[in-house]
């Protein structure tokens, strides 16, 4: 599963690791500070041209909607951009763009992030929006219903009419019992029909205020150079009063969870499993080498998945696993893979998988390939440097869900440290040992059915097009 998905930017956070003579530099040489009502703030900077990417992030996203409330965190996102102190409605954009820039926001579970890409000359200005809208966004009624429309059409556009989304849902909803990772970052349907202006306000007073945001600058600027627009401009903000972020968990399965999606527009089948893991704040060093496996696994033609069920043993047209790290709870690893025809069955791909995550663990990892995936994730990094918004939006990814800045900085030397018996133990404990997995089945109508499963008739990420 790959949602916006986070996991290609982890690669960036290695740049010139596989050189000795960098082994302890940093990647970004970010400055950092914090102003006096609590806001963290973090510069990255780099002059290659005299332009900035500026985005805040606040520690709140989906996860913390009050129950029955769901998808209020993407609404309000949505209603940021309907006007806020000394900016009416529609035209924070307007201006951005005005000014040559562009902008936008997206919501996780765990985060909501605002952001414009803009000349540096035009920074103060942004920022002054963007601190208007923090503390001072004013929700005029009409927008309010008008709003609402617009995202449960997208809820039908990205979900309902996507019976692959849909089914994507599903298995995320199995996949988190008792906790809100369970619940879709869009809403359910029927709860987001009721949001009201007070809802949104409600939200938006409990969580929207400085010592709740981290404020990220990468581009033309340095710490001393932004420190006293941030002052003139966040820091006179009052910090507010955020609660603790505590979670319900979920429990662990009692026994085999599946689930099947039969649709006219499923023309190939698909096998997905979903695994509950740990994230990167829960276990830096299985999330490590969950990083190193998913490039063994499946990156590239040479990798071993490819290999093996598409070139040695053809039983499917595309495979894949996958692992997202930045997640406040447990996360998730995915296995899928497409069948390459009804000769194949589904019990012939899960054995596949089965086969070679036993390998690992039975046979090891050659140094040299170790070697490889580490110098493939690092090389493909090498160019992070010149980008403005990768290292922002790692740095943000980060920071939102728990991690400091060191553990991007320092992230060369951790993947470094990274051992076969590292992956091993991860594989055996979270992919082999795990119950706490879901499988999905995807087949065209009339199709071979799934093995003893229960037919049934996703959101990591929402993004705001404005």
């Amino acid at each position: 599963m790959r949602i916006f998905y986070l996991i290609a930017l982890t690669l960036f956070i290695a740049a010139f690791a596989a050189l000795p003579s960098y082994a302890q530099d940093k990647v970004f040489n970010a400055e950092s500070f914090t102003l006096e009502n609590g806001m963290q703030v973090v510069v990255i900077p780099n002059h290659r041209a005299p332009v900035v990417t500026h985005m805040v992030w606040y520690k709140v996203g989906a996860a913390e909607e009050p129950m029955g409330k769901s998808g209020i965190a993407h609404f309000l996102e949505h209603l940021l951009f309907k006007g806020s102190e000394g900016v009416p409605s529609g035209e924070f954009s307007k201006r951005v763009k005005k000014m040559g820039g562009q902008d936008n926001a997206f919501t996780s579970q765990d985060y909501t992030a605002y952001f414009q890409n803009i000349a540096v000359q035009n920074l103060e200005t942004v920022m002054t929006m963007e601190a208007g809208r923090m503390r001072g966004a004013t929700m005029p009624e009409e927008e309010v219903d008008s709003e609402r429309l617009v995202i449960l059409e997208e809820r039908r556009q990205r979900t309902e009419n996507n019976p692959l989304n849909h089914f994507h849902e599903q298995m995320q909803n199995a996949l988190y019992p008792n906790h809100p990772y369970s619940i879709p970052v869009i809403g359910w349907g029927h709860e987001m029909a009721t949001l009201s202006r007070a809802d949104a306000k409600g939200f938006y007073d409990i969580w929207y205020a400085p010592n709740n945001a981290i404020l990220v600058v990468s581009g033309d600027i340095t710490a001393k150079e932004l420190r006293p627009l941030a002052e003139k401009t966040y820091g006179v903000l009052p910090a507010g009063d955020i609660p603790p972020r505590v979670r319900t968990q979920s429990p662990d399965f009692p026994g085999t969870q599946e689930m099947t999606l039969e649709h006219p527009s499923i023309h190939n089948r698909q096998y997905m499993r979903a695994y509950r893991v740990p994230s990167e704040r829960l276990d830096k060093k299985t999330a490590l080498a969950f990083q190193v496996l998913e490039d063994l696994l499946s990156n590239g033609s040479t990798s071993r998945l490819y290999k093996a069920m598409i070139i040695e043993r053809p039983l499917a047209t595309s495979v894949n696993f996958s692992y997202r790290g930045t997640a406040y709870d447990e996360t998730s690893a995915w296995l899928s893979a497409t069948l390459k025809d009804e000769n194949v069955s589904f019990d012939d791909v899960e054995t596949a998988f089965q086969i070679e995550l036993q390998k690992v663990i039975e046979e090891g990892i050659p140094e040299a390939e170790l070697r490889r995936s580490k110098d493939r994730m690092q090389d493909a990094a090498v160019y992070a440097r010149d980008s403005l918004s990768g290292p922002a939006m790692i740095l943000g990814y980060t920071l939102s869900t728990g991690g400091t800045i060191d553990d991007v900085e320092l992230w060369p030397q951790d993947i470094e440290s990274v051992t076969a018996e590292d992956i091993q133990s991860a594989v055996k404990t979270y992919l082999i040992n795990n119950a706490n997995h879901v499988t999905g089945y995807a087949i065209p109508p009339q199709a071979t059915p799934a093995p003893e499963a229960l037919p049934v008739n996703s959101e990591a990420e929402v993004k705001t097009d404005e």
